[in-house]
């Protein structure tokens, strides 16, 4: 097997190794990108089928804070060069407009990744992508692969990793590359799911309920409030607001939801005091606290039997659930390279080698938070291999 010679190689080719062999390419390096599927993104193109939620128009802190893992802090630095106002401007200058929705998302104004996704690969000026090219391991210096024309091997002089992490492995981030690194003498925290729906053995009485929405609600675990609608499927639970639970059921934190966030104790109380009647307890709640059909079913299947003083129920019903569903629905993982196997970007068992994006040991909500962090630590990998030249 022949071993080829390259000045820079990125393996990955999603949003974070995308956006390193940009950056390198822009410092006048000549960049070969290795992407294992017949063709690049697949992730970020899955994501744009329901609106391509690049960031979120909010304060940088606040951004920031978002996000969790021994890497946390790595990501917000990066994040602070290359944050929700440098990710517009970035869309934009691919000739992509984007707008700001009523909950702070920025989307592009076509609603579609592939748009974005062309006009990016079209600037690649310097990036030869190779895809089919499935990376297996380590041979000495060399990195082995797996390839239409059977099996290759390169030597680098710089080496990005943007692999991604233990979700969706039907899009490319099945985590094949951990024992790779592990042998090698890399820390690896152990993946787990992360923007998660929920398992709920639900009794027959909720099976009118499935696919509708829960509004007018709010999640609340481990001391956290967690606003965001989600949905009542046949397996449990699903969307945003349940999705950003998800460290905390993780974690083993108890999850409750609030069916009235807009009413304090006090003037739940004194709604709930009004005389009742002849009406059963559920019109007696449809009318008094505006409870609609799904928040009512809530109620009564988790809150049974009802106490005398339902304001505190209502306030916190315990959302009974089995657990996460498995790591490879969730939209991302939790879990990846730690913080000690890192000097920032680059592996320290591993000189030449540094790596970005989500095969990182980081976690944040969906929002367009994930896609942000992924470019920004993709940028912020490549700035730090063409300090390495200086």
């Amino acid at each position: 097997m022949s071993v080829e010679k390259l000045q820079a190689l990125v393996i990955g080719g999603g949003p974070a190794g995308l956006m390193a062999a940009s950056e390198l390419a822009r410092g006048g390096m000549s960049v070969v990108l290795a992407e294992s599927k017949p063709t690049v993104a697949r992730k970020f193109l899955m994501a744009g089928k329901s609106g391509l939620n690049l960031t979120k128009d909010e304060g940088l802190e606040a951004f920031c804070s978002a996000f969790h893992g021994s890497l946390a802090g790595t990501v917000a630095e990066a994040v602070r060069s290359f944050g929700p106002s440098e990710v517009r401007n970035w869309a934009e200058s691919l000739g992509q407009p984007v707008f700001t929705g009523s909950s702070g998302r920025v989307f592009p104004k076509t609603m579609k990744a592939s748009p974005l996704l062309r006009s990016w690969l079209g600037s690649l000026d310097g990036v030869e992508i190779r895809t089919r090219w499935r990376w297996t391991g380590f041979d000495g210096r060399a990195l082995l692969f797996e390839t239409q024309d059977g099996a290759r091997g390169i030597e680098a002089d710089h080496v990005v990793l943007a692999l991604g992490g233990a979700s969706w492995s039907r899009l490319g981030s099945d985590a094949a590359w951990v024992p790779w690194l592990a042998e090698r003498g890399v820390e690896i925290a152990p993946f787990a799911p992360d923007n998660a729906g929920l398992n709920v053995d639900w009794s027959q009485h909720m099976a009118r309920h499935f696919g509708a929405p829960v509004k007018a609600a709010r999640l609340m675990a481990g001391g956290a409030r967690i606003p965001g609608e989600f949905v009542i499927s046949e397996r449990g639970l699903e969307g945003s607001g349940v999705y950003s639970a998800s460290r905390f059921v993780r974690r083993g934190h108890p999850l409750t939801v609030d069916l009235t966030p807009d009413l304090d104790m006090d003037t739940l109380r004194a709604r709930l005091a009004k005389p009742r009647g002849k009406a059963t307890v559920t019109a007696h709640l449809r009318k008094t606290l505006r409870l609609d059909p799904v928040r009512l079913a809530l109620l009564m299947e988790f809150g049974r039997p009802l106490p005398e003083d339902l304001a505190p129920l209502i306030k916190a019903v315990p959302l009974a659930h089995t657990g996460l569903r498995p790591l490879d629905e969730a939209i991302s993982s939790a879990g990846g390279i730690a913080a000690g196997a890192l000097d920032r970007y680059r592996i320290r068992a591993l000189p030449s080698v540094y790596a970005a994006g989500e095969m990182l040991d980081w976690e944040a909500p969906t929002g367009g938070y994930l896609i942000t962090g992924c470019l920004a630590t993709g940028r912020a990998a490549a700035r730090q291999v063409l300090s390495s030249l200086v």
